[in-house]
Parts: structure tokens; sequence; C-alpha cells
């Protein structure tokens, strides 16, 4: 059923500057913010790009000192948060930078929430159970996909538990984001793939999503049509900077509309899996996203057939199974023709593993705004298709 117009929303945002060149105004935020020292987070992938260097040359160059926590791995894992806990600590930092994709900016929101609340990340799981505000936090996102930099949601992975979790919080919504198209276009193709799969499923879970309002609505469809019409062509062309920028956008937009509505079945889902191999999220979300849009659309059809609009499908006057048919038809096309072929069990699932695996997506909290409410056994049913 259709929720009210005009019920009660709220729209949480950080500061923050698009477009080319953005990075480079790291020191003058650090500056505001009264930055004594920053740590750095990053990882060893955009070390090598050379965007950590970027940023810390403008460090330098403002006299601003700073320590760097490089060691991040894909899925941030909770004893990579205390390592950079305990560098901003024997440092004497009083700011974090972020400067990469999800993970950098994930593990720098732990970072900040464990320094300020001075207890195990592992406490915070959930929503609204971050007491303490973070330290000053700017977020150089260098991948079209997370959201992180816009987000009030960090993703830890929790290894000894084998589960990947949720920590969503106003009180991480970094200060500021500097969103600079330049940094993506050295991201390999399978990242770019990967990284706009996951925000087309921000978008449209978003859209779906039970918390939905008009205004996250707008930042939703466009996000759906830029990711749909761009990364194909950014596939092709990866040093365009038109295509790069655009799908930069679209990352924008989906994080402003997710950070304010949850998300949905697909996430849960694939938080699970991420949890239990260690596996590229947005290639997770990729591969379970037409098989959750086939469980969910009978219970929001309306919102699936502008979803295929936003994507450029002719829906008007097709019956609703139709327009389903074409909505997983068109998805499983853009899906593999940006190179993801292959299936779950490509990835290392079992059959023996899905029990386990839907238990797991029952307890995450991105399943509460799903449009449809699910059973483990319907969990399950996805996941053998998928499989």
């Amino acid at each position: 059923m259709e929720q009210d117009e005009f019920a009660l929303r709220k729209f949480v945002a950080p500061e923050f500057i698009f477009g080319t060149d953005a990075r480079k105004l790291v020191a003058r935020y650090a500056k505001n913010f009264g930055a004594r020292k920053i740590l750095l987070v990053t990882d060893p992938g955009v070390e090598a790009a050379g965007w950590v260097e970027d940023v810390l040359t403008t460090l330098r160059e403002a006299g601003v000192e700073y320590a760097v926590h490089s060691s991040v791995t894909a899925n941030p894992k909770v004893h990579e948060i205390e390592e950079g806990a305990e560098i901003y600590r024997r440092e004497g930092c009083n700011a974090i930078v972020a400067v990469g994709g999800g993970s950098p900016m994930d593990c720098a929101k732990g970072i900040g929430i464990v320094s300020a609340n001075k207890r195990d990340i592992r406490e915070f799981e959930g929503v609204d159970k971050v007491e303490l505000s973070i330290p000053p936090l700017i977020c150089v996102p260098t991948t079209a996909g997370s959201s992180a930099d816009v987000s009030q949601f960090a993703i830890i992975t929790d290894t000894a538990r084998r589960v990947k979790y949720a920590i969503i919080s106003k009180m991480i919504v970094p200060d500021v984001a500097l969103i600079d198209p330049v940094t993506t276009t050295t991201m390999p193709r399978e990242l770019t793939a990967d990284t706009a799969m996951d925000a087309l499923c921000h978008a449209i879970e978003a859209f779906v999503s039970t918390a939905h309002s008009p205004i996250t609505d707008l930042f939703a469809l466009q996000a759906i049509r830029l990711v749909y019409s761009n990364l194909l062509p950014t596939l092709e062309a990866p040093d365009n900077g038109n295509f790069r920028g655009r799908m930069m956008l679209a990352s924008l937009e989906a994080g402003l509309a997710f950070s304010n509505t949850s998300l949905g079945l697909i996430h849960a889902m694939a938080h699970s899996l991420g949890g239990m191999l260690d596996s590229p999220h947005g290639e997770c979300n990729a591969l379970l996203l037409s098989h959750v849009i086939d469980f969910n659309f009978d219970a929001v059809p309306d919102r699936y057939m502008l979803v295929g609009e936003a994507m450029g499908l002719s829906v008007l006057g097709m019956a609703p199974h139709d327009v389903r048919s074409a909505l997983h038809s068109t998805l499983v096309s853009l899906r593999e023709s940006a190179g993801i072929t292959h299936t779950l069990a490509r990835l290392g699932v079992s059959r023996s593993d899905i029990p386990e695996l839907a238990e797991k997506a029952m307890n995450d909290p991105c399943i509460f705004t799903n449009p449809r409410q699910p059973t483990r056994e319907d969990i399950e049913a996805i996941y053998e298709k998928a499989l």
C-alpha cells in the first residue's frame, strides 16, 4: 500500500563540494575544522593510483600534519578499525580524512566512533547507537558507488562471527564530502562495473523503500537514469570525463536517497554474502538485483513501473507482469554487458550455505524498509535462484 505522500520525513546530508579538483580543498577544510593533526585513512590500491600522495601534497603545502593508516581491505574489518584508532590516539590526531572507496570511508567512520566513544566498534551495531559525535571527518571518494561520503551508514565486517553489519547514525555523517570525478579515472573496469551496480541498487531500493519521500524520490530516479544511460559508455571510454562525472553524480544522488530511506532485501542479502565470503559488495548486489525485484514487484508495482521508465522502458499500457519481465531481462542484460556474467556459485556459495546466509539476512536492519517482508524460506529461495 502506498504511504501518505506527506508523512513526516527527515533528510540528512553533509556539506559537499562536487566537481573537478574538489579533492584539492582538503587542507582548507582541515584548517576550517581546527585540525592539529590528521589521520588519513586509505587502502593500497588508492595509494598506488596516486590519489593519496595528491592529497598529502596539499596538506604539506598548507602546513597540516598527518599520519596515515593504509592497511584497509575490501569489506573493512574490526581489527583494521582498532589499528586505525590506535594510530589516531598514538599520533595525537584530532581529525580524519578518508581517501578511497566505501571501505576506507567506512573504516574512517569506525575509527571516529571508537576514538570518540572509547568502546569496542562491535557495540554500535544497529540504528542510533552512537552516543558521542565523531571527530571532524572529510571524505574524498575515489569510486562511484558506495556513497559512504554522504551517508549515515558504515558497514563493518566482523570476521570472528563471519558477519557484515551496519552502523546507522547521524553521528557518522561526514562533515564534508569533496567529490571529484577525476579520482574515478583510475578505477579498473571490474571495479567501475561493481560500484555502478551498487549505486543502481542503492537508488532502486531507496525508491521502493517504505521510508521513501518526495525528496528522496527525486534523487533516486535521477540516479537510476544516470547509471543506466552512462555505465556501458563509461566502460567503453573509461577516460571520458563526462561519463565519469555522470557516474559520480549518480553515486552522490543515490547516496542522498538511500541514506534517508535505508535500503532493502538486496542489501540485507548482499551483506550476508559479504560477511561469509568476503566477496565484492557491488558484485553481490548485481547478482541479486533482478531476483529481489521479482520477489518485491507485486507489493509496489507502480513504483517499479517508474523505475522501468527511468531506465527508458516503454511501460505505458504494459501489464504489470510484463513490466516485471522487462525489468528483469533489462537488468540482467545490463549486468552481463558490464561483465558481471557469473552466479553466486562462482563466488563460492554452495547450497549448504543458504540456511545460514538467510538467517543472517533476516537479522540485517536493511530488511525492515523492504516493500515486502520476506520469510526465511523466501530468502532461501532467492539465493537458490541466484546460484
